[in-house]
């Protein structure tokens, strides 16, 4: 993973805005419609090396294939691994958004609910066709090379957010199947590994899952939860080294109350435990910008690198690049510039056809974090 040795490197979190080209081959996949892979194919492709300029145009160091193969950051495995049925089934909702009713039918109303299948477990879950990750790999390898961008990075579900938002029918207990999509999720790890990309492991589950799935328990029990889905990320971790991976710390990328988020400091040190090297956590919006003082506070190992949020994902406003430059110093002036990479807050198209940013400032905003990362990186290295 490189570090910010001369200056600060810029990143996100992943996910960007795709193509209505893209969006169309993405839902007729997901509905089991009769598609023609080789055009899926071709216009993935397309669309990565696309995405890879666009990044680099904006000044991005470290950037990724935009996730355009994946309907959604999370359901994509099924079409990976055996074991899931589309079912209609009822989703779990944020607990802040049920506390304002109102508010939630607004967005609902106004079309701010992503639409996809929801897969639910109905059988043992195995390998079913390593294809689509491998082409995922040589696309983003391919854009890497022709955008000449300094490093690339690919997303991959962590298992715990696979168990926690995907219904289980299958296994007689949690941790089973836990254990069962760790096992699987490993070999994704180590192709991503070992293609010579950075894995970042999207670990919402250990933040955005205390207020959905874990809404009605107590804070013992969802800690012991997230401590048990970190032990199964790090085993699927094992032969991944660690300053090849980095770990995505979520609270849910919508504009909400968020008035039930779990507060940093409680799962800081389980955030802490997991194996990788870089945590790129929210670090801008309005309900987490203040725990900076929490990671100042936090025994942070000295191996670990911090890729805080300089952008909220959820408004169009462009942040100016003075504040970006100051959120980056913050944490610079924590751990050091050379372990802080510029990130964002999370991504800017979780799901595909839905996000709440306009792909051209999405791309605009991108250009104020590259601008901030420079002011910050002036007197840094002053």
């Amino acid at each position: 993973m490189r570090s910010s040795t001369e200056r600060i490197l810029t990143t996100h979190v992943g996910s960007m805005p795709r193509p209505q080209y893209v969006v169309d081959q993405l839902f007729a996949q997901d509905a089991d419609e009769d598609y023609d892979q080789a055009e899926f194919d071709r216009v993935m492709r397309r669309a990565v090396r696309e995405v890879a300029r666009k990044q680099v145009d904006a000044g991005v160091d470290v950037i990724s294939d935009g996730e355009m193969s994946k309907i959604s950051y999370v359901t994509y495995m099924r079409h990976r691994f055996t074991g899931f049925e589309i079912a209609d089934v009822p989703r779990a909702t944020p607990q802040d958004l049920d506390d304002y009713p109102a508010y939630k039918q607004r967005l609902a109303e106004a079309g701010g609910t992503p639409k996809y299948h929801r897969p639910v477990v109905r059988d043992a879950i195995t390998i079913k066709d390593l294809a689509p990750l491998e082409k995922d790999i040589a696309n983003l390898l391919a854009a890497k090379e022709e955008s000449g961008a300094a490093e690339a990075f690919m997303n991959s579900a962590s298992p715990g957010v696979v168990a926690g938002f995907q219904p289980n029918e299958y296994y007689p207990t949690k941790e089973e199947y836990l254990w069962a999509l760790a096992d699987v999720l490993k070999v994704e790890y180590e192709k991503i590994a070992e293609a010579g990309l950075i894995l970042q492991v999207d670990c919402p589950d250990l933040a955005m899952g205390r207020h959905i799935l874990f809404r009605d328990v107590d804070s013992a029990a969802f800690l012991k939860a997230a401590a048990a889905q970190v032990e199964a990320l790090n085993y699927a971790l094992e032969n991944v080294p660690a300053e090849q991976a980095r770990l995505h710390l979520c609270w849910g990328n919508y504009e909400g109350p968020h008035h039930r988020d779990v507060a940093l400091d409680e799962i800081i040190d389980i955030v802490l435990s997991a194996k990788p090297q870089a945590i790129q956590f929210e670090a801008s919006n309005p309900r987490h910008q203040h725990e900076w003082t929490i990671w100042a506070e936090a025994d942070i190992p000295d191996d670990k690198v911090l890729i805080p949020g300089a952008l909220d994902t959820t408004t169009n406003f462009i942040e100016h690049p003075q504040l970006v430059a100051e959120r980056i110093e913050r944490y610079a002036n924590i751990v050091g510039k050379e372990r802080v990479l510029a990130g964002t807050d999370c991504g800017f198209g979780t799901f595909a056809g839905f996000g709440a940013i306009h792909p051209d400032i999405a791309y605009a905003k991108l250009g104020s974090l590259a601008e901030g990362a420079r002011i910050a990186s002036e007197r840094l290295w002053s």
